[in-house]
Formats: structure tokens, C-alpha cells, sequence
């Protein structure tokens, strides 16, 4: 073999592997951009607090027996400073003051935690009620 086919040989492909990890970096940053715009699109804009709106946060604590039922919302609490950064500040009725994410919280509304009484009803074996 000549020497120089051999030279030119490797120059392509090197020529082509360069070209590869071009369209892969290219088609890697595509992805970014379209993942970000899908996730954008999906994050739900926040509630504008007012100071002394009553929030309930999220309590995302891991237990032995969760509940299924129950609520993940964690009693009422004031809102006192919204920050700049997403964060907001809470206090409670014993006037602690903790820092959360706004994610975290939801608007309070006091008939949708109070807990409602119902009778019970029997059945009978045909499913009619006794």
C-alpha cells in the first residue's frame, strides 16, 4: 500500500468522526431545548399570595403506614413575606416563621378539610337499600 492512500484514509476518517460528534452535540442540545420547553409548559404558574392568606403545605414525610385517604395537606398557615426566588414565608398559630416553596403550597379553603358527617346506609343481599 502507498503510503499516502493510507495518510488520506485516516484523514477522512477522523474528518468523519469529527463530523459525527458535531451532529451528536447538536442533537443533544435539540433535546435540551425541546425537553425544557416540554417541562416549561407543563409547571403550573404559582398563586400570588396576599400577606395573611392561609396556605396549606404539602406534607411529603415518609411513613411507616400511610393513609390512603387522607389528606397530604398540612393544617393552615399565614402567609407573611412572598420572596423573589419562589420561596415563601409561613407562620403559624404559635407565630413560628418558616421559609417553603410556594410548590408546596395550596390555597386554604375551610369547608374542603372539615370533615362531614354522613348515616349509614345497609344494604340488603340484592343490593337495595334497607
Amino acid at each position: 500500500m502507498d503510503l499516502t492512500k493510507v495518510g488520506e484514509n485516516q484523514f477522512l476518517q477522523i474528518n468523519e468522526l469529527d463530523e459525527m460528534r458535531l451532529d451528536a452535540y447538536e442533537s443533544s442540545i435539540s433535546y435540551k431545548e425541546r425537553t425544557k420547553r416540554w417541562h416549561d409548559k407543563r409547571i403550573k404558574a404559582p398563586t400570588n399570595y396576599e400577606r395573611g392568606d392561609k396556605v396549606l403545605q404539602f406534607n411529603s414525610r415518609l411513613r411507616l403506614f400511610p393513609e390512603k385517604l387522607k389528606s397530604r395537606l398540612y393544617r393552615p398557615f399565614s402567609m407573611s413575606k412572598d420572596m423573589k426566588n419562589g420561596a415563601i414565608e409561613l407562620y403559624d398559630e404559635a407565630g413560628n416563621e418558616f421559609i417553603v416553596n410556594k410548590q408546596r403550597v395550596k390555597p386554604y379553603q375551610k369547608n374542603v378539610l372539615d370533615t362531614k358527617r354522613y348515616d349509614d346506609v345497609t344494604l340488603d343481599d340484592e343490593g337495595e337499600v334497607t
